[in-house]
């Protein structure tokens, strides 16, 4: 049996921008990707800790230590630049191997959306 599991999330980072004239997807700093172990055109669900929408879309890589979170295309009409956003993607996987499975978690800060050291 597979089930559907948390992989990667992406705790508490703040919107830099949202560009509604783009084809779609979430731009996302490249350090905070490979920190939360997502890869480019990666499905991603976004959830909208301002007003409540939960919504999926793709990951790309933005510039690498600019912080840069931007909704983009349809996406962008969700959220607003300033909001708090919970990113996360999921995995199948066998029901055995989910139970020992770790999934990545990162805590930005929220402020500059760069990786905080604990």
């Amino acid at each position: 049996m597979l089930i559907e599991v948390l992989k990667s999330k992406i705790h508490r980072v703040t919107v830099t921008e949202a560009n509604l004239n783009y084809i779609g997807s979430i731009t996302i700093d490249e350090e905070l990707m490979e920190a939360a172990n997502i890869i480019a055109n990666e499905k991603v669900c976004i959830v909208d800790n301002n007003n409540g929408e939960r919504f999926e879309t793709y990951a790309i890589k933005g510039e690498r230590g600019s912080g840069v979170i931007c909704l983009n295309g349809a996406a962008a009409r969700k959220v607003e630049k300033g909001d708090i956003v919970i990113i996360m993607s999921y995995a199948m996987m066998d029901f055995e191997e989910a139970k020992k499975f770790k999934p990545s978690v990162i805590f930005p800060d929220t402020q500059t959306n760069k990786l905080v050291k604990l």
